[in-house]
């Protein structure tokens, strides 16, 4: 249901950091051009979605994905009473500010969801098998959700969806990542870089939840120590902080006795 695109015919203008308040404008500059080289000499072919077997620990995920979806199914019965992603980070509120997207955070670029993880142990553990795992959480869609096509902020990145809850008939439910166009399969990773322009719609009537996971992009030497250090700059940026500040509130209320 998908198409590959090699590196030649991807037009990396496409990707050009967004403006956005918090980040300088010289930063801006560095990272555009930052992101040409990380397209360049990435270790594997720089494409929108990736062949799962180039990542040896793939099969570690999918062979464990139903001890992660056991551990969701208790959070789903919470769903009502989870943060909406825009509450939690103010950055995605030009792509959505209703509460049909939902989320539950494991890990988080300096960020550590010591509560929620307790709550979810198995999945904490295959977590931590995903070499450079910088971000995790349970990504919920509600039924008819849209979610507007947007890039993510740096490809130092890649990320995964694996997964968990896939309602039928699954061609109604799928995502648009470039000029692919792929639906999601319970148990199974998708792999893909995020600062290709995409688009979500989950326009069945039922709930579409995945394991969402930022981890390090590998990138041939000495790249990807420059790439640690950005990533290491993105952790301590301030909306970053901010979010951590506000997910820690609601870890705080939503656990009190």
């Amino acid at each position: 249901m998908n198409s590959r695109h090699s590196s030649d015919e991807i037009d990396l203008s496409k990707r050009e950091v967004p403006q956005k308040e918090y980040v300088h404008p010289l930063v801006l500059v560095i990272f555009n051009y930052v992101e040409k080289l990380i397209a360049k000499f990435s270790i594997h072919e720089d494409v929108p979605i990736y062949e799962n077997d180039l990542f040896p620990w793939v099969p570690i995920v999918e062979k464990n994905w139903q001890k992660i979806r056991t551990e969701l199914d208790l959070v789903m019965n919470k769903r009502e009473e989870l943060p909406s992603f825009h509450e939690i980070m103010d950055e995605v509120k030009n792509i959505t500010t209703d509460n049909n997207w939902k989320t539950f955070f494991l890990a988080g670029y300096g960020l550590a969801s010591e509560e929620n993880s307790k709550r979810c142990p198995e999945t904490t553990k295959i977590l931590n098998k995903i070499p450079g795992m910088k971000t995790a959480f349970f990504s919920i869609l509600s039924p008819k959700k849209h979610i507007p096509q947007h890039r993510g902020p740096y490809n130092g990145v890649l990320r995964l969806h694996l997964g968990l809850i896939v309602p039928e008939p699954r061609e109604q439910c799928r995502i648009r990542i470039g000029d692919d166009v792929v639906s999601w399969e319970e148990g199974k990773c998708l792999i893909f870089d995020d600062t290709f322009n995409h688009e979500v719609w989950n326009d069945t009537n039922s709930y579409r939840v995945v394991l969402f996971v930022d981890f390090i992009r590998p990138l041939k030497f000495p790249f990807n120590i420059l790439n640690s250090i950005l990533i290491k700059y993105f952790a301590n940026a301030s909306f970053i902080k901010e979010a951590e500040k506000k997910h820690k509130q609601w870890e705080k209320e939503f656990y009190k006795v």
